[in-house]
């Protein structure tokens, strides 16, 4: 049996408003369990706080390499807040390539511990992008005898 006319419409009407109605309380589910879980970061200026850093796969970053690279660096004063959520920091001479104003995603509060501080040491980097990477020192070697 076919459905003709007014009541095609009809049918594809109520099968929309369901539809909607689904993606509504799916969408109002996720809302209130990213809400429950949302923190208010808000900072002061001349307060201290850390910066994220991106891992880059096999970059050397601020002396170690790979996943145990830093995802936080330095203690850093804020300035001024720009709007709601963006802050100009106090960069190292180091770091002065790199723009001052952060989203207050990349910021994290810094509590006062001495073993938090990680030195940012530069790298000559070379012209090609590259730069020389040698060992400090070598802890100890091991020979692994196989069986065969």
């Amino acid at each position: 049996m076919r459905i003709l006319g007014p009541e095609l419409v009809e049918k594809t009407i109520e099968a929309i408003y369901k539809i909607r109605s689904r993606i509504k309380t799916v969408q109002d589910r996720q809302k209130s369990y990213a809400d429950k879980r949302i923190k208010e970061l808000t900072f002061e200026i001349g307060e201290k706080v850390f910066l994220k850093v991106a891992q880059i796969k096999g970059i050397l970053r601020f002396g170690k390499k790979g996943k145990v690279s830093p995802r936080f660096i330095d203690p850093f004063e804020i300035l001024e807040k720009i709007g709601n959520v963006a802050y100009r920091l106090a960069l190292l001479p180091d770091l002065s390539a790199m723009h001052n104003v952060f989203h207050i995603s990349m910021l994290r509060k810094y509590i006062s511990d001495p073993n938090h501080l990680v030195n940012v040491q530069s790298l000559d980097v070379q012209s090609d992008m590259t730069y020389e990477e040698a060992p400090a020192v070598i802890q100890g070697r091991k020979d692994h005898v196989l069986r065969n």
